[in-house]
């Protein structure tokens, strides 16, 4: 298992977010350098996301939520979701997405 996974969940229809697509960054000398990259799976998850270790920093996880819903023909808000965290020691770190069109959340997960 990678570092880092994640898990996105529709919570319109109540169930996985299947198709949506994860964008992994870290921040490199004031810009944003994409280390790896994803499509949630049936179960709306991506179980490696990025290198077996991260370094200590900061990164992000950009999810393009725009067109998972448009895809499915629902009007939505955010046409992405950026979560911006820090690594610190050397645990797995869980980024999970709970998402409707017009609000989401999200949590730090184990």
């Amino acid at each position: 298992m990678s570092h880092l996974t994640t898990h996105v969940l529709d919570a319109v229809t109540g169930t996985p977010a299947a198709g949506v697509s994860v964008t992994l960054s870290s921040r490199e000398d004031g810009g944003w350098e994409p280390l790896a990259s994803g499509v949630t799976d049936a179960d709306g998850r991506i179980g490696e996301l990025g290198p077996d270790r991260l370094a200590a920093g900061d990164y992000q996880v950009r999810f393009d939520t725009g067109m998972y819903f448009q895809r499915r023909g629902v009007e939505s808000f955010y046409p992405e979701v950026v979560i911006t965290f820090s690594v610190g020691d050397g645990a797995h770190y869980h980024v999970p997405l709970l998402l409707s069109p017009f609000a989401y959340s999200t949590y730090r997960g184990s």
